[in-house]
């Protein structure tokens, strides 16, 4: 039977994960302007941050959220580096077996299948229909016939694209180094299991290796000259989001909103609890109250909120969906299972594993495999743990966790079950006391765990003390968790130091890699953490996430924990499997006591995670103004706040971005931050404001002073940018605005459209934005601008603004002024060159000078005419500075900022006069001869500048790590050498010697 075939009403759940690598162009709702590179241009899913937004990373290296829910932002292109495969098809074509990625099937011929390569390249007969199949089990959707739809030029890293390194990047310098190019000689698969997720790369230094792109999410490349990859049905593709990553429920079918009752025994609830958020005394009010899910965390556990306005963290086993009559009916009337098995088991289910060896065997082909190991596992009773999207099942047996067909399995039915009553919650307490009752009295692991997990320290100690019992026997494992996990977790500490007399190991593990430390921080249990401490157990260990126990109690939201784990001294910036900090995850979950706690216990708010983003990059992206507030104040550096990622981004492009405008307010009045710093594709945190329409950062920016007339890669303004996106309703509006003086104390009136492009276009006019600059096609604002009107008005807006009667000129005013200052004075034609002694104006050209016998300016005599040549010591620039005493004008206001000498006569110069003062205009706000700008920011030009870049990059050079060059190094190898502790970890040898590393240390 076709795989694809079914009712119309199936509901099929995606994991949110199984977008992650999928590769993606712009979507129906894009109105994000040039961030992808242009229409057709690739990009890879990175992670989603929410069930409605995604993080992508585009193959020119740009990196942003978009929204996959309600608005959708993306297609997907090519969902074959996901994993995501059709078992049992073939591609009737190219012969793939099974198709990976998105199915085409034709609705007209029978069985006959394409894969989407084929498909976009126009395989089989372009009049007939086709239905597209994203997902194993999802609804076939139909589409168009190819030959009457629309096809687009991909772009990005194909065969023949340049590329340098991406944010991924972590194999040295097989490159040649940082910056080091190399062409795109074939897209690959990076595994088996993840076809088109490579590309093949020739070095110019000759290395040739394959790399990740798209695999896992990871783009170990960026695009520095794109290649074509073909062409494309844009209208065909489905949009990233519409088929549910991130609207997924959570186990048992519960989603958010459900009511939900804990009906279990306490014994039961309080074993089931281990490892998922623990068992505390505050608890009792869950029994037999009802609660509403408003959670689903990210390790899949419940969390619900009773009417006390408490919130308790559940396993998913120990709830039981409350189901009232309504809700019943109006369910039953709009869906059905995918399929039998997805109906005959839910998370929590006991079974019972299938005891025939040869039988299993068959069962678990393409199921997760046989291995000889579990064989133990034959004939015994064990609890669902997770359903996966094909229906296997990831079943907890034996002390360990197995992947199983559901063939393989029988859910464990009794006979007197029903007699226990119609309450799935008794029945599952019934069944786990009848199976507890099985093991008690022949396992002492078990007796010793649970008397550990109930707090009975006498039982421990009665056990431990038994002649039969050996050394072993305090570190023994039931359930995945020893006696001390157990008494951690729920805070026992006389069973704790009872534990402690007969040398329990305290770094013993769980399945998660979670130690009895970890299960304490759990558990909201500083006291045992102390204990543990005081025992010598480590506080900065890691689980199989690089979690440390501080890690979970930020994530938790368990103050007293991360207190007293700081006051111990645990390491405050130690990074995760994703690279994020705790103050990373205090920023996230808007925990200011937290953050405020880290800093004062010196976490290091330069660290970036796996994303790049250090935590002012991750406060600005989440929109946490609080915590930016705390972080600005302890900045150990005020130049962090200009910190700019991979891809250019600042703290506050992010904030542009994500129009986040009290986070953008504090960054540039509190912080200081450079409003002019440009990102990779050359625009400022202006560019992007525009760009998405935000006019409260516009505002803000433009009311700071920012530069309104720097030019993005392509030589856009803002200017530009506003005038690309207005539209006709919004010219209709514009005509309505006569009152300039309102554009300039803001965006229009209250009642006006606020994400009016035109009103912005107006406003930046009317504070002072060039209207005839042109981009690098020629083109100046007012050729964007077909309306006449909005024409008039633009030019109004930026003549009233240069008018005397309002405020004083400023920069911008002053360099207007600059043309008509240094034209001849005398014939109107040429520039002004000619240098006039003693009085030092510059009136004329060399032409016209020989005709004036008084200064035009001053009327003194003119006694001395020199030509001002080019600078004689950089020779790259034209002479600007007249010295003062000795009259000479032969250097350039870079090269005078260093002269303390005139370098002409060697006297001394006591006075430095800027060209178009000796011309009779205003000075710059800020003396050009210091080398400072009109913004209060250092001259990149001058040498000066660059010499302490230059000696910055020096201290960067030794500082940070040689393997990922982002991090300090804080972890050093017994030979000497070092790396920050994320790339150390994963050395087996050192980068630099070479040398086997045996130990490492942190560096505090």
């Amino acid at each position: 039977m076709d795989s694809s075939s079914g009712g119309s009403n199936r509901v099929v759940r995606v994991n949110m994960m199984e977008g992650v690598g999928a590769r993606v162009v712009r979507g129906p709702d894009w109105k994000w302007g040039k961030q992808d590179g242009g229409e057709g241009h690739l990009g890879t899913v990175r992670n989603f941050e929410s069930p409605e937004e995604v993080v992508v990373v585009w193959d020119n290296g740009t990196a942003a959220n978009y929204r996959c829910a309600g608005a959708f932002d993306l297609r997907i292109y090519d969902s074959a580096p996901t994993g995501i495969k059709h078992d049992g098809t073939m591609c009737d074509t190219c012969r793939q077996q099974p198709i990976f990625g998105i199915r085409w099937k034709c609705a007209e011929c029978v069985n006959y299948d394409l894969c989407s390569v084929c498909y976009h390249g126009d395989k089989h007969n372009l009049r007939h229909r086709f239905y597209r199949i994203t997902a194993p089990g999802s609804d076939r959707v139909p589409v168009e016939p190819r030959r009457k739809s629309k096809k687009i030029t991909i772009r990005g890293i194909f065969p023949g694209a340049r590329v340098v390194r991406g944010v991924d990047w972590q194999w040295e310098d097989q490159d040649g180094g940082n910056g080091r190019r190399g062409k795109v000689t074939e897209i690959q698969d990076w595994s088996a299991a993840s076809p088109r997720s490579a590309a093949y790369v020739l070095w110019d230094n000759g290395a040739k290796n394959l790399y990740r792109v798209g695999f896992e999410g990871m783009a170990d490349l960026k695009v520095v000259n794109d290649a074509k990859g073909g062409s494309f049905y844009r209208d065909h593709l489905p949009l990233l989001g519409e088929q549910g990553p991130g609207s997924r429920s959570g186990p048992g079918g519960l989603v958010i909103g459900d009511q939900v009752n804990v009906d279990l025994d306490l014994e039961i609830v309080q074993s089931l609890q281990h490892g998922h958020g623990g068992w505390t005394d505050g608890m009792f009010e869950c029994l037999g109250t009802t609660g509403s899910v408003v959670g689903i965390d990210e390790d899949h556990d419940i969390v619900v909120s009773y009417p006390s306005a408490n919130r308790w963290t559940f396993n998913p086993a120990v709830l039981t969906k409350v189901h009232t009559a309504t809700a019943t009916s109006s369910t039953a009337s709009v869906s059905s299972e995918p399929s039998s098995v997805q109906g005959q088991f839910v998370v929590g289910d006991l079974v019972q594993i299938c005891n025939e060896l040869e039988r299993i065997k068959l069962q678990q082909r393409g199921h997760g495999e046989w291995t000889e190991a579990m064989l133990p596992t034959l004939g015994k009773i064990g609890r669902v743990q997770q359903i996966y999207h094909d229906n296997d099942l990831k079943v907890e047996v034996c002390g360990t966790s197995w992947t199983y067909s559901p063939l393989a399995v029988t859910k464990v039915a009794s006979a007197d079950a029903a007699a226990l009553g119609n309450s799935s919650g008794e029945r599952l307490s019934a069944l786990l006391k009848k199976l507890f009752e099985a093991h008690v009295s022949g396992d002492v692991n078990e007796e010793l765990v649970k008397a550990a997990a109930n707090g009975d320290a006498s039982k421990c100690e009665e056990i431990l003390a038994r002649p039969e019992s050996d050394v072993a026997m305090v570190n023994g494992v039931f359930a995945g968790h020893t006696a001390l996990q157990a008494a951690s977790q729920n805070g026992h500490v006389e069973v704790i130091k009872v534990l402690m007399k007969y040398d329990v190991n305290f770094e013993i593990e769980d399945k998660d890699g979670d130690r009895a430390v970890h299960h304490a921080a759990f558990g909201d249990e500083a006291q045992v953490i102390d204990l543990l401490h005081r025992g010598g157990a480590d506080l900065n260990v890691r689980n199989k996430r690089r979690q440390t126990p501080l890690h979970i109690g930020v994530n938790k939201g368990h103050i007293g924990v991360v207190r007293t784990l700081l006051e111990l001294g645990c390491h405050a910036s130690l990074q995760d499997s994703e690279g994020d900090t705790p103050l990373h995850d205090a920023i996230s979950k808007k925990r200011d006591d937290m953050v405020s706690l880290l800093i004062e216990n010196h976490a290091d708010i330069t660290l970036t995670n796996n994303n790049g983003f250090n935590s002012l990059h991750h406060a600005a992206l989440r929109g946490n103004p609080s915590a930016m507030r705390i972080l600005l104040s302890k900045l150990p550096r005020p130049w962090i706040v200009d910190e700019k990622k991979d891809d250019g981004y600042t703290a506050l492009h992010l904030a542009a971005l994500n129009n986040h405008v009290e986070v953008a307010e504090l960054l540039v009045i509190q912080g200081k931050a450079n409003m002019d710093i440009q990102n990779v594709n050359q625009q400022t945190a202006l560019h992007l404001a525009v760009e998405r329409q935000h006019t409260q950062i516009v505002r803000l920016l433009v009311r700071e002073s920012c530069c309104l007339n720097i030019a993005d890669k392509d030589g856009d303004t803002p200017l530009h940018e506003a005038l690309r996106h207005h539209t006709l309703s919004q010219l209709r509006q514009l005509q309505d605005m006569q009152d300039v003086g309102k554009l300039l104390m803001g965006l229009g009136t209250p009642g006006a459209d606020k994400k009016s492009s035109a009103s912005i276009a107006c406003f930046l006019a009317a504070n002072g934005a060039d209207l005839n600059l042109k981009n690098k096609k020629g083109q100046s604002p007012l050729d964007l601008c077909p309306d006449p009107n909005l024409c008039k008005a633009l030019a109004k807006c930026h003549k009233e603004r240069n008018s005397p009667n309002l405020t004083p000129p400023n920069a911008a005013t002053i360099r207007n002024d600059q043309d008509s200052l240094e034209e001849c004075m005398v014939c109107s034609d040429m520039k002004r060159d000619t240098l006039f002694g003693p009085c030092g104006h510059i009136a004329t050209c060399s032409l016209c000078s020989p005709r004036v016998k008084k200064c035009l300016m001053c009327k003194d005599p003119v006694q001395s005419r020199t030509k001002i040549e080019e600078c004689v010591v950089c020779s790259d620039k034209k002479a600007t500075i007249l010295f003062k005493p000795c009259g000479h004008m032969c250097a350039c206001d870079g090269c005078a900022a260093l002269m303390k000498k005139c370098v002409q006569c060697r006297s001394n110069v006591e006075k430095q006069v800027p060209f178009i003062v000796c011309c009779g205009g205003q000075a710059p706000p800020a003396p050009v001869a210091a080398g400072i700008m009109n913004n209060g920011k250092s001259d990149v030009n001058s040498p000066d500048f660059q010499r302490l870049q230059q000696q910055l990059q020096d201290i960067k050079d030794q500082t940070c790590c040689p393997v990922c060059m982002d991090r300090l190094k804080n972890m050093i190898f017994m030979c000497g050498h070092g790396t920050c502790q994320n790339c150390g970890d994963r050395m087996q040898e050192c980068p630099i010697c070479r040398k086997s590393v045996d130990k490492r240390v942190l560096l505090y």
